[in-house]
């Protein structure tokens, strides 16, 4: 069963919530309105009790065993700073001195009709905590798009703690004029705590499904600390992962204001000196140019390149908002804000 379950259709003209379900971890918060009262969109805000995704919680009985119908508290293991409701647990007879181990698992089921406009976004970054015992943490999005439909998926970037694993896969069906907008990105970690792509595991997939199940984008990307070299080293000084799918006719401006700006700006670091690289570029001690702080790229996927991605490795998370920023300020009539600018 569903962690949760939401459901926008056009009702009276506009793009209303017709079901809304979540249960712990997760909950949803769907404000009355967002940006001018002219704008047709829905927002949901995805959150998690306790602000992040445990590996595993646990509890220990005791010498003395559970006692039926008691309410307890769980411990997180690890160092963590959130609250974990409590829970009652039923009679178990007999029971002495019993670890219980819980993980998230994730499951949103989304269905936009016909003719409406949503935006799933986040109220922060999606924190992965320490794993407990090997185990993994995933997330599982599926979103069917209805027809002349918009959806934007605009998170925060997942930061993984210190030996975090986490899986999410997101999977999408769209009709042929439907338009979606993906960001998926991740962090390398806590750089306050001293944590450089520290975590063990970190794997996310993307599939976009024609109607018929035609399959029109498939992609996953695996970090994976290795035993010859780390994520650290792999990833040297870029410490931003991102990726975005733009996709339909609601999107194409977008489409192709990105792959203009991405074309020039990526030409004038690779071609120009390093005095002209401007805010993206990075040099040494000597002036020299090293290596680009931010690079992008662009590929069209699709029939008759109907979809864009745009991958990103960047040096600060603050170099990717701002990226995001501009170029998907245009969005702003469409969904009543502009993304990343709340």
């Amino acid at each position: 069963m569903e962690t949760g379950k939401v459901a926008v259709e056009r009702v009276g003209g506009k793009s209303t919530v017709t079901r809304c379900f979540s249960k712990y971890p997760l909950k949803f918060i769907i404000p009355r309105k967002v940006g001018s009262s002219q704008t047709d969109a829905v927002w949901i805000y995805s959150l998690t009790y306790g602000g992040g995704i445990v590996s595993a919680l646990a509890f220990n009985a005791g010498e003395q065993g559970l006692i039926p119908g008691t309410q307890l508290a769980f411990h997180l293991f690890g160092e963590i700073d959130c609250a974990v409701p409590l829970v009652t647990l039923p009679p178990v007879p007999g029971l002495v001195h019993c670890p219980l181990i819980l993980g998230d698992s994730i499951s949103c089921d989304l269905t936009i009709g016909d003719g409406c406009t949503t935006v799933l976004t986040t109220q922060a970054s999606t924190k992965v905590y320490k794993s407990v015992q090997s185990k993994c943490s995933e997330q599982v999005l599926e979103a069917r798009i209805g027809s002349n439909s918009l959806l934007v998926v605009i998170p925060d970037p997942v930061t993984c703690f210190s030996t975090a694993k986490y899986s999410q896969k997101q999977v999408f069906k769209v009709a042929s004029d439907s338009s979606l907008l993906v960001v998926d990105w991740i962090t390398s970690g806590r750089h306050e705590s001293g944590e450089k792509w520290d975590f063990e595991l970190y794997k996310s997939t993307n599939q976009i499904f024609l109607e018929g199940d035609q399959p029109l984008f498939l992609d996953s990307i695996l970090l994976e600390q290795g035993s010859i070299t780390t994520i650290g080293e792999r990833m040297q000084d870029y410490q931003v992962l991102a990726m975005v799918i733009l996709l339909g006719p609601k999107l194409q401006h977008v489409q192709n204001q990105v792959q203009q700006y991405v074309k020039n700006m990526m030409s004038e670091q690779l071609h120009m000196p390093s005095t002209a690289l401007g805010r993206y570029g990075k040099t040494n001690a000597d002036h020299c140019f090293t290596k680009p702080a931010f690079i992008a790229s662009c590929s069209v996927f699709g029939p008759k390149g109907v979809g864009l991605v745009v991958r990103i490795a960047a040096m600060t998370t603050e170099s990717v908002y701002k990226f995001l920023q501009h170029q998907l300020i245009s969005l702003e009539p469409l969904l009543g804000v502009a993304p990343y600018h709340q």
